[in-house]
Parts: structure tokens; sequence; C-alpha cells
């Protein structure tokens, strides 16, 4: 998609792109987590993960720029609970420092990205 292209949907927002890839890299890192924690830390940051594309997708498709900037704000607070959860399991071993850094990376790209639409969303009211 060129830069001059209008979004049709939130499949064109790089965010959402992004988010995506994040899911991805969470589930491949948590399949090897214990077995004992598939209802546990496995499944909350599996959750916190793939509310963050949801929330974009869900507040793209909404009617104003308010909407959209409340469910970003919601996109934006489940990275920082999916932050949380890998420092859990850095911290438990679950996880390697390298892949506690290569999904960090990830997670801060899309930050910084949902915060520049909300900064574009404020400055357009």
């Amino acid at each position: 998609m060129k830069d001059s292209e209008p979004i049709k949907s939130h499949r064109d927002l790089i965010a959402w792109r992004k988010a995506m890839e994040l899911v991805v890299a969470v589930y491949e890192t948590s399949k090897s987590f214990p077995r004992e924690e598939v209802y546990g830390l496995t499944s909350q940051m599996r959750r916190a993960a793939v509310s963050v594309p949801a929330n974009i997708a869900e507040g793209q498709g909404r009617r104003s720029k308010a909407e959209f900037g409340n469910f970003l704000s919601h996109a934006r607070g489940s990275l920082l609970e999916l932050d949380t959860h890998l420092e859990i399991a850095l911290r438990l071993d679950y996880l390697s420092g390298h892949d506690h850094t290569r999904i960090q990376d990830q997670a801060r790209e899309v930050g910084r990205i949902i915060n520049g639409l909300l900064r574009s969303l404020t400055s357009d009211l």
C-alpha cells in the first residue's frame, strides 16, 4: 500500500500488521512454556497479544476518531500487560533473554506506531 492510498480497512494499518506479527511471535515462543502454564501465563500472554490487533481493528471500524482513539488506548494497555507477562516469563526462566528482547522490540515498535496514530487523531480533532 502506498502512502497516498486511503485506508479502507484495518488491514491497511501498519500498526495492525505489526501487531499480528507480534501475536505470531508470542504464540511461537510460548509453545515451549511448561505444560502447567497452559491455563496460566501462556494463556494470559496470548490473550494480551491477541487483544492488540483486535482492538486496533475494532477501533478502525468505528465511526469516530474518538472511538478509534479509545480502542488504540486499549491496545496500548494490552501491550503493557504483555510487557509484564514477558517479564514474569523471563524471571521464571520460561523465556530466554534473546527471545525476551526480540519480542520486547516488536512490542515497542507496535507501541510507537500506536502512539503516532493517537497523536494524529488528537491533532486532527
